[in-house]
């Protein structure tokens, strides 16, 4: 399926690789490209328009797909810019609050909105497959997990092991916000049986790795998703530009419902 695609923050890492990875796909058209005030000379190399202002953009390029992976704030204005010009918007940003995701639920109600943490298509079999050994293995055995990113990345833990902590939780029939645990430190106690550790490692320059493990009498079970690159992440985003531009507004669209 074609599309024409809008890639906001063009300059950063993951926007400068799902641009050209447009430019590369020959059902998709790169139709314009968007940076903050300041930095949009850094984009005169795109043969395509260029621009700091997106609701200018939009108003020019009706139906075509926005992708943004920048930062909560920004993402969030590109919601609300796509909700009144209802155009499509594939997001991939991490760290939104629980409001923020609310904002993007409501936007959702006007243009076709898909937001998906982790646009990896192993990360979201995983998520389906999970569950699957939390029934099987059972209470007996400890839930945790290790998340690994390079030095850069602004949050944590990363949205992913947030959504892969929430999946097992759910699976258990508990709630993240009372049984995960970010940090452990002095003289704390035993483990409680109720709980699912979520620790962070950051440096380097690795894309990102998650490792579950399933901790239990005399063995344990280590589930791993290594991305090598990003462009793991940058070409589920072009797959989900091809297919929400057939979908209607009314819902916030996530990996899970593309993956069916």
């Amino acid at each position: 399926m074609s599309a024409t695609i809008i890639v906001t923050g063009a300059k950063g890492r993951m926007g400068s690789t799902i641009a050209g990875l447009v430019q590369e796909d020959p059902d998709l058209t790169l139709a314009a490209v968007v940076e903050r005030p300041g930095t949009v000379e850094e984009l005169q190399g795109y043969d395509c328009l260029v621009s700091s202002d997106l609701d200018d953009v939009l108003t020019k390029l009706p139906g075509a797909v926005v992708i943004d992976f920048t930062a909560p704030e920004s993402t969030i204005r590109s919601a609300k810019a796509c909700a009144a010009h209802g155009n499509p918007l594939v997001a991939g940003t991490t760290g939104l609050t629980v409001e923020q995701q609310k904002v993007m639920e409501e936007s959702a109600a006007s243009a076709p909105i898909f937001w998906a943490p982790n646009m990896s298509v192993g990360v979201n079999v995983l998520l389906k497959v999970l569950p699957q050994l939390v029934e099987l293995l059972g209470e007996a055995y400890d839930m945790e997990m290790v998340e690994l990113h390079h030095n850069k990345k602004k949050d944590a833990p990363s949205g992913t092991a947030l959504k892969l902590a929430e999946c097992l939780a759910e699976a258990r029939g508990w709630k993240l916000s009372d049984t995960g645990t970010y940090c452990r430190e002095g003289i704390i106690g035993a483990r409680p049986e109720k709980e699912i550790g979520v620790q962070t490692i950051r440096g380097g320059d690795v894309v990102g790795v998650h490792t579950v493990y399933f901790l239990g009498p005399g063995e344990r079970i280590e589930v791993t998703h290594q991305a090598h690159s990003r462009e793991t992440f940058a070409q589920g985003a072009l797959r989900a530009a091809k297919w929400i531009v057939n979908q209607a507004p009314g819902k916030l669209y996530s990996m899970a419902d593309m993956l069916v």
